[in-house]
């Protein structure tokens, strides 16, 4: 039987804002955008993330260059206009001869409206083999964490160079005030610290850092080198201050990652079977003091934890394991552990059912932007992992249209974001 001309006016008209909307038979708009990071072709992949379903379908144009090499981190800044992407680089065989490594950039691109990445402008850390990325509390300023700080030397005539990587091991921070209107990025000068009346473009930390976290008005860098955390004081104009305690050195042997929310800082550690979790509470002058209970065991059967994260209500610590040592079928090969963080006293407890199986080798952790799903991002086979997230229990479920989607080759980090504004 034919349609009236009404009828079919008002399919085409439902049709026409469904398509408007991001909207599908079976989905329910768009909420949110994604983008994941890839080593092996210095990619990154964009994804827009499905209301209903929580499922992922790539942006237009996707997968974008990194515009460097080893993309390793990225962020976005409030807002969601921007995204900053941090490359490693490479050393060429001669070695890290200048502080202008081609390779190892920050990337800006703006973002559109359907979650595609417009390259602007590379800018170059100061020191060298670029580890992560974070904004302050307002979004003005973006610490970008070098493994190595640059060395100093005086040319003939008696000016400052730096050039090359240290040999003393600490690592430094590169510190860019980003512009409010074209999130363009312009060098901070450490106003602290001179040489020859000049001030210092970077702020030397602690030796070999992995990672840092932003929290409570500090920054902390996790060091690999000796196995402490530094804490540094926010100060105006995007300056650091050092504080009293200058390190907290840890317990733990082997801290892959930091991370937190509010007062809360939890680390992982890699050199028990199963791994450790490390908790702080953070205090007045960013002072650490260990949460009730101490160290936690990490799932049975887990090993090599890899990264943490504590959804938006505070009441659950996820972390990333990359490995087992179980040799039964009912233990994922890798996974994420779920606990529950008690409000009074910081203590964890493993939720019931946990750990739950994730692609191989997750690296990074997200929550979409209205707080119904979590994803991670697995380096092994270049996937993103996308789970339904119980905010009443914690307990992450799989997705109903399936939860494993393609992302790229050597999956490092992710990063998400919603509507621009």
């Amino acid at each position: 039987m034919k349609l009236s001309l009404f009828r079919r006016l008002a399919m085409a008209m439902f049709a026409s804002l469904a398509l408007g909307l991001g909207m599908t038979a079976c989905g329910g708009g768009t909420i949110g955008y994604m983008w994941v990071l890839g080593q092996q072709y210095n990619q990154i992949v964009g994804f827009k993330i499905d209301d209903y379903t929580g499922n992922l379908t790539n942006v237009q144009g996707s997968p974008f260059g990194s515009n460097g090499n080893v993309p390793v981190s990225i962020v976005v800044k409030p807002g969601g206009r921007y995204v900053y992407v941090i490359n490693q680089g490479t050393c060429p065989s001669s070695g890290c001869g200048t502080a202008t490594n081609t390779s190892q950039t920050v990337a800006l691109y703006s973002v559109g409206g359907d979650g595609t990445l417009t390259f602007q402008q590379q800018y170059v850390t100061q020191g060298y083999n670029s580890m992560w990325a974070q904004f302050d509390s307002t979004g003005t300023y973006l610490y970008v964490l070098d493994k190595y700080s640059p060395s100093r030397n005086t040319n003939a005539t008696g000016a400052t160079t730096y050039t090359g990587p240290n040999t003393d091991g600490n690592g430094s921070i590169t510190v860019f005030l980003s512009d409010s209107n074209t999130g363009r990025l312009s060098l901070v000068t450490n106003a602290q610290t001179q040489y020859n009346s000049v001030n210092t473009p970077f702020w030397e930390v602690g030796p070999k850092p992995i990672m840092m976290k932003t929290l409570s008005g500090c920054l902390f860098t996790v060091n690999s080198g000796n196995q402490t955390i530094s804490p540094y004081v926010f100060g105006t104009s995007g300056q650091l201050g050092f504080t009293t305690t200058q390190t907290f050195p840890l317990t733990t042997g082997n801290v892959t990652s930091i991370n937190g929310s509010g007062s809360l800082l939890y680390l992982t550690d890699a050199s028990q079977t199963p791994g450790v979790i490390v908790g702080y509470t953070v205090g007045s002058s960013c002072a650490l003091t260990t949460v009730n209970g101490g160290n936690k065991a990490d799932s049975t059967g887990t090993a090599n934890p890899t990264y943490s994260f504590i959804d938006s209500t505070n009441k659950y610590l996820y972390v990333l394991n990359s490995s087992t040592t179980s040799t039964t079928s009912t233990t994922p090969f890798s996974s994420v552990s779920v606990f529950t963080i008690n409000t009074t006293n910081q203590e964890l407890q493993e939720v019931s059912g946990s750990p739950f199986t994730v692609g191989s080798g997750p690296v990074c952790m997200v929550e979409d932007p209205t707080n119904q799903y979590l994803y991670t991002s697995n380096h092994n086979d270049g996937t993103v992992t996308g789970k339904r997230l119980d905010p009443n229990t914690g307990l992450i479920t799989v997705l109903p249209r399936g939860s494993t989607f393609t992302a790229t080759g050597e999956a490092s980090c992710l990063a998400v974001s919603g509507a621009t504004i």
